[in-house]
């Protein structure tokens, strides 16, 4: 074995044999006969362990020329540009290119733009050198030189429309298509340019997952014009990583369409009895307490809000703190709602609090998943009326203070003046008084002063559905 095969078989590289000795032999030549060949051969060898990255997630800004594999997903369009002091224009044109670890733009210019143009296409595996900088949608590589490689393979599936489990750090050119499941303010910020800057937040879902969107300047406004519940697009998206999860970003290329199309969002939620002080999940369930949105002042003068709700699923229950703009969400008693990033902290007397903040979403669910807690269930027999299917054979927590005026309809009604008696557990205080017995709910009219949770029996005169209560009977033992 001779010095250049020694030399070649301690490089890890994927560049062949012949075109590694070629190179030795070219940089011999350069040299004028100042370097043999096993010189030139550790001279091409620590150029390639410098230039050669494992993968586009690890190409970074700043770095010196960058060598790597990659296939080609998308062509943009050539453009021209004027040069200073030349009479000849410049083109250029950008590719995007992914392997196994992400996806990169790559600049191609002049000779290249235009050979690209008339020969390039979606899925060629191209062997790429250049240098990386900062560009608009993050890292971009100004090529120098780019080959095809026909014998290469690299395992990327090119795809027309994204789902969420397909997204990946690095992608762009990305068409998603979702159900809006939240959305947030604009808000705004000083860049360092001195200009201002706006950007707001939507949450989409579809049958494999959930994304956190982030819009941009001109394309914040979206958040407030969408309502939550509407199938969209995502039209040339990218994606980015916050605080160690994937987010998709719109700026001024992208944007967010709402589409007629029916979108299955199945959310993957964490069992409320397996909830643990420190941790961020996302948690559904059904609706059993709702106070009033109470506003607050901090200590920079400015004014907060928030809102608490009781969520109960098959495993327990736990009381849920909206904050900011959150307390603005419309829950009602019985809806099924899904939470997500919360924080798990210490409550009120030593039980656990899921706060919901800025980076949390609420969203109610048009239907809940069969036999879910704290839904509406349809009883059968001679009555159509609905009951709360969380208070089925047990009481609901007592633990809010406020009470969120929401009224229940039942759907059947006894005869004008019938007079019934009633036993069921309060599930909203205050006048009316709204009781269920795990197959109805009746709407009770009464001065008394009944609590969440109360188990009572009341008689009296029921009227279109109402029940006028003459007495009103607490369990306990105690008469009210």
């Amino acid at each position: 074995m001779g010095v250049i095969e020694d030399v070649y078989e301690d490089l890890d590289t994927d560049v062949e044999f012949e075109k590694f000795e070629a190179a030795v032999k070219d940089k011999v030549e350069q040299m004028g006969g100042l370097a043999d060949e096993e010189t030139a051969a550790m001279l091409i060898a620590h150029e390639l362990r410098d230039e050669e990255v494992n993968g586009i997630a690890d190409i970074e800004p700043g770095m010196e020329d960058v060598k790597f594999l990659a296939k080609v997903v998308s062509i943009g369009e050539i453009r021209t540009f004027e040069r200073d002091g030349e009479d000849e224009d410049g083109r250029v044109l950008n590719i995007e290119v992914a392997d196994e670890t992400g996806q990169i733009r790559v600049s191609l210019w002049d000779q290249m733009a235009a050979g690209a143009e008339e020969n390039l296409e979606v899925g060629t595996v191209l062997r790429i050198a250049g240098r990386p900088k900062d560009g608009y949608n993050g890292v971009e590589v100004s090529a120098s030189k780019v080959e095809e490689d026909i014998e290469a393979e690299v395992d990327v599936q090119i795809l027309d429309s994204y789902r969420v489990e397909d997204l990946a750090l690095g992608l762009s050119d990305v068409n998603l298509k979702g159900k809006l499941l939240d959305t947030g303010d604009v808000r705004t910020f000083d860049r360092d340019d001195g200009t201002e800057g706006r950007v707001s937040n939507l949450s989409l879902g579809d049958s494999t997952g959930r994304i956190r969107v982030t819009l941009w300047d001109e394309r914040a406004d979206l958040a407030e014009e969408l309502e939550p519940g509407v199938s969209v697009e995502v039209v040339d998206g990218y994606v980015r990583e916050r605080d160690g999860s994937l987010e998709l970003h719109v700026g001024s290329r992208g944007a967010v369409e709402v589409i007629d199309e029916s979108i299955e969002y199945v959310p993957e939620t964490t069992d409320i009895a397996s909830l643990e002080i420190g941790q961020t999940v996302d948690i559904a369930g059904g609706v059993i307490e709702a106070d009033g949105k109470r506003t607050f002042d901090r200590d920079d003068g400015s004014q907060g809000q928030v809102r608490n709700i009781r969520v109960k699923d098959d495993t327990g229950d736990i009381r849920v703190a909206l904050w900011g703009e959150k307390a603005d969400t419309d829950v009602d008693l019985a809806d099924y709602v899904v939470v997500t990033d919360v924080q798990i902290k210490d409550g009120w007397q030593d039980d656990l609090e899921a706060s919901a903040g800025w980076r949390s979403s609420v969203t109610v669910m048009d239907d809940a998943p069969d036999g879910a807690s704290g839904t509406t269930d349809d009883t059968s027999g001679s009555t159509s009326d609905q009951g709360l299917g969380a208070f089925s054979g047990e009481n609901a927590s007592s633990k809010s203070t406020e009470s969120s005026g929401t009224t229940a309809e039942t759907s059947a009604s006894s005869a004008d003046g019938e007079a019934v008696e009633f036993t069921g557990t309060v599930v909203q205080a205050g006048n009316p008084v709204i009781l269920d017995d795990g197959t109805q709910t009746k709407t009770v009219e009464t001065d008394a002063e009944l609590g969440l949770g109360d188990d009572v029996t009341v008689n009296g005169t029921e009227t279109d559905g109402r029940i006028t209560a003459d007495s009103v009977e607490v369990h306990t033992g105690a008469k009210r």
